[in-house]
């Protein structure tokens, strides 16, 4: 489980304090899944780093009791002088995971063949997308966070992320933002919105497409 007590997130900028996240109360159950709406710069993506810990909040608490992932895609991470295969070495050691078997899935998932012993400088957008979500799902986690992710690759990859993703979400708890209004609908079953620093639960996500989108979207 994860609880949001009166979690407010706020940053210094040039012009004084700017609130992103005001008083949020949040509880995430496992087996939930969660679709977030909201525009550009509302503070969705900031609502996942404090999910993941990589934030704190500036008043209030956060409880966790489950494993959480980074966003699932996010490759801003990698190493750029190294090579995929030694940046899957580092994920593995840091998650205290098998180093061979995590490298066994990445290459199996990602089928970026000898590329992976190749640096991450060398490779293009697509090969990078393709490592990026291959490495989120190499290691388990209880909680799996996604932050606009796009799959890359032909259809047949895309196939395969996407029974991942859902095999994620039977097993563990999601936490996806996306302004994507079929993505929402396909992977999450309750849904909120993030606006004005609020974060408004509702019990289905249409309720909050609704909100955010309009109604007949």
């Amino acid at each position: 489980m994860i609880v949001f007590e009166g979690v407010s997130k706020n940053y210094r900028t040039r012009d004084g304090r700017r609130t992103i996240l005001k008083d949020v109360d949040l509880t995430l159950q496992r087996g939930q899944a969660l679709g977030i709406c909201g525009h550009n710069g509302a503070g969705k993506s900031t609502l996942l780093q404090l999910i993941a810990g990589v934030e704190s909040p500036t008043r209030g608490k956060i409880r966790r009791s489950m494993s959480v992932s980074w966003p699932i895609g996010y490759a801003s991470a990698f190493q750029s002088s190294l090579t995929g295969a030694d940046n899957v070495r580092f994920i593995a050691r840091i998650y205290d995971r098998p180093i061979e078997e995590t490298l066994a899935f990445v290459n199996d998932f990602a089928e970026l063949g000898t590329y992976l012993a190749m640096p991450i400088r060398t490779y293009s957008a697509g090969m990078m997308a393709r490592l990026a979500f291959a490495a989120s799902l190499a290691v388990e986690f209880d909680c799996y966070l996604v932050d606009e992710v796009t799959a890359a690759g032909d259809a047949r990859f895309r196939k395969r992320c996407h029974e991942a993703l859902m095999q994620r979400r039977e097993s563990g708890t999601l936490v996806m933002v996306s302004h994507d209004p079929a993505t929402l609908r396909e992977y999450c079953d309750c849904g909120a919105v993030v606006a004005d620093s609020q974060f408004i639960r509702f019990a289905s996500v249409d309720e909050a497409i609704e909100r955010h989108f309009g109604p007949g979207v």
